[in-house]
């Protein structure tokens, strides 16, 4: 055998550690947990003590795209349940989003004689912890240490009482973020009780515990019903353990899962193999060079990237359909995608690194479309499902029915009627949707957000036409291509604004570009926020105004004229007028590209992820809410020079990254490298492969094909 040098040995070693690097120990699921309270970083002077709204993030246990996340609840009918400012914790959820719903089956380990109000507990953030996967908190009122870990559909607790206390579990049977329907909690046997809560989704659960369930008593006080799991013999030093089995169709499949997924194993072994497959996922994206801190951000955005949507379907295959049926599928069935927030980078993500789960999910919202009214499902506002469905076909997933799911969004573009697009019919008619003609409208009044409807329709329409194309459908192909440019109906040439009409065609006459709407005209923005939006065609946008000159002020002017201090919860974190903190002008610093200005870009760019990703006191806020992983996919995105300015098509715009390597390694088993050449922040070149690219975009065929992306760079950082 030939012996190895030492320097050899070292060598391997050092490969070895590199190649296995931990990359969990980045995450700090805190990320996103905190609120804006400062006037600078929140870009007016608050008036009350209402929140804005923060990151709306949980730190608590969860895999990816698990149906189960077990989080703290600080406060009920907040985003996540979670505020790190809060001084209380009320219990222990087991879904969570950030968008003020779920919640389900909070449960709390408590001490002594517990009613149904005021029973939540102290906490301390010096006594708090937690890593992917896994969850720690201290209760001062009941001198409890609280541990949680999670797999995809249970939850395993390890709770350490004082051995003088008698361990009890309170569950909160009647609250979640939602009305609560319907609940029910009964002991089965000498060890375990089961029940269900029905709340936005009818969510049962089987319970195993290691002490003797000796009573289940409900307590209440006015509307508020809890209930109070005892235990037989429990003041002693053993670790009261509980092991939780969920489903969203039956009780006995609550039981399946929790055998399948835990069985015997230890909360060790649990632990541990969510911390492996969190770091396998991380691990899709190796970095090298940057900051600490850099890094640190990157996993920490990464990971909240995988979040949402979650997984709704058991271990059997059985899911409750959207008609309340028991269906029985070969795919796995998730939760409807937050279209409207992160169909602009999040679901491109999810398309890159975990295809399988991607092509799920439009398998589900095919299921969704086919079983209500006809129509491809939409989240909120606009109908984006065709921007994620093109787009995972054209980077390669056909792991799904494109004929089924393209009937669907061509109803949803060309036939008016319940559950398609709002307003279709005068955006068929017109090629824009009329506003109300109206003054002095309050920031939160709700009204049609006409204009922003009318440009996103537009890009939509574009996303259905590719699908067309594909499918030879050159008849549809032509109409929606047309209806594509009517992005351009609304553009007042007089202010250089996109702008509401009213139904006879006149502009709306009380036009303020500065004023911020919550659904007038413009939904979450003012006008600044809604400029240039157009990502199928930059060019017939640019051209609407008298010269590239003129762009390059308007845009200038949005990132310089001050934000009128307008108190809106829904948008802080300012550049002039343009907000980080909520998604409609995201995709705009990218403009300058078209101008030849690129380099302006990137000083925006580098300015959001330097100062808007870590800020307030603790430096773990983000500039506003995370909307189900999209605020954290965009830094993912410009951190490795890439992003999704078109997410219908298969290509990216490239950016400077703030790495020198990128190492990523795509869901289908290919892999690319991105390499930065020189520290400067200007564009001179870019080479994909030996081939030398015109022009801003690279393809994701030819990331995947030709292996290697270098970016040169001109000036410092």
């Amino acid at each position: 055998m030939k012996k190895l040098s030492i320097i050899s040995i070292v060598f391997l070693c050092v490969t070895a550690c590199s190649n296995s690097e931990k990359l969990t120990q980045y995450v700090n699921p805190f990320v996103g947990t905190t609120t804006l309270w400062e006037s600078k970083d929140l870009g007016y002077t608050p008036q009350g003590i209402k929140r804005a709204w923060g990151a709306e993030a949980f730190p608590g246990a969860t895999l990816p795209n698990a149906m189960i996340q077990a989080t703290p609840v600080t406060a009920f009918r907040s985003g996540s349940g979670y505020q790190y400012e809060d001084k209380f914790i009320y219990g222990f959820a087991h879904t969570s989003k950030g968008h003020w719903n779920l919640l389900h089956l909070p449960i709390l380990p408590v001490t002594g004689d517990v009613g149904a109000k005021n029973y939540e507990s102290t906490y301390s953030h010096d006594n708090e912890s937690a890593h992917p996967g896994y969850y720690q908190v201290f209760l001062e009122k009941y001198n409890v240490n609280v541990e949680v870990t999670t797999t995809l559909r249970c939850a395993y607790y390890k709770c350490t009482f004082r051995p003088e206390d008698e361990k009890k579990m309170l569950v909160d049977v009647s609250r979640t973020n939602n009305k609560v329907k319907d609940w029910s909690i009964n002991k089965d046997g000498e060890y375990t009780f089961f029940g269900n809560q029905d709340a936005e989704g009818n969510i049962r659960f089987y319970a195993q515990c290691n002490y003797k369930v000796s009573d289940i008593r409900a307590i209440k006080d006015g509307e508020h019903e809890v209930a109070i799991v005892t235990f037989a013999k429990s003041k002693d030093n053993k670790p009261f353990e509980l092991r939780i089995g969920f489903s969203f169709v039956s009780i006995d499949n609550a039981k399946e899962n929790l055998k399948a997924e835990i069985g015997d194993k230890s909360f060790a072994q649990i632990e541990k193999a969510a911390d492996v497959q969190w770091n396998d996922l991380l691990s899709s994206i190796k970095v090298e060079g940057g900051s600490d801190h850099d890094r640190h951000m990157f996993y920490s955005t990464l990971y909240r990237a995988f979040l949402w949507p979650c997984l709704r379907s058991d271990v059997n295959g059985e899911y409750t359909d959207v008609k309340g049926d028991v269906v029985k599928a070969d795919f796995n069935y998730y939760t409807l995608p937050s279209f409207w927030d992160d169909y602009r980078n999040k679901l491109v993500l999810l398309e890159m690194v975990r295809p399988d789960v991607a092509s799920d999910v439009i398998k589900a919202i095919t299921d969704m479309g086919e079983k209500r009214n006809g129509y491809m499902p939409s989240f909120f506002h606009g109908d984006h499902a065709s921007t994620f469905v093109a787009g995972a076909w054209l980077r390669g997933i056909r792991d799904f029915d494109l004929e089924k799911a393209y009937e669907l969004m061509l109803k949803n573009a060309t036939l008016p009627g319940n559950g398609g697009r709002p307003y279709l019919d005068e955006y068929l008619a017109n090629g824009w949707i009329a506003e109300k003609d109206t003054t002095n409208v309050p920031i939160w009044d709700e009204y049609k957000a006409a204009v922003t409807k009318t440009i996103e329709y537009a890009y939509d329409d574009y996303a259905v036409s590719l699908i067309a194309k594909e499918l030879r459908d050159d008849k549809n192909y032509k109409l929606l291509r047309e209806h594509s440019m009517n992005y351009k109906n609304l553009f007042d040439p007089s202010t250089g604004f996109w702008r509401g009409k009213i139904a006879d065609g006149s502009w709306i006459k009380d036009f303020d570009p500065y004023h911020p709407y919550y659904a007038y005209m413009f939904r979450e923005a003012n006008a600044w926020e809604s400029l240039f939006f157009a990502p199928h065609d930059p060019e017939g946008m640019i051209a609407l105004y008298p010269s590239k000159e003129a762009v390059e002020m308007k845009l200038d002017s949005l990132f310089s004229e001050p934000w009128r201090n307008y108190e809106a919860y829904n948008m802080t974190g300012f550049i002039g007028n343009y907000c980080h903190g909520n998604q409609p002008d995201h995709s705009v610093p990218y403009t300058y590209y078209f101008i030849g200005k690129q380099e302006k870009a990137q000083v925006i760019l580098d300015s959001l992820m330097n100062h808007y990703y870590g800020m307030g006191k603790e430096g773990l806020a983000y500039a506003g809410m995370d909307d189900a992983g999209e605020m954290s996919s965009w830094y993912v995105f410009n951190a490795i020079g890439l992003y999704t300015y078109s997410p219908a098509d298969p290509e990216y715009i490239v950016t400077v990254p703030i790495f020198e390597k990128v190492n990523f390694r795509l869901g289908n088993g290919k892999s690319f490298a991105i390499r930065r050449e020189g520290n400067g922040r200007k564009i001179t070149g870019i080479r994909s492969g030996d081939r030398q690219v015109d022009g801003w975009f690279v393809s994701h065929d030819e990331l995947q094909n030709w292996g290697e992306l270098v970016i040169s760079t001109t000036g410092t950082r």
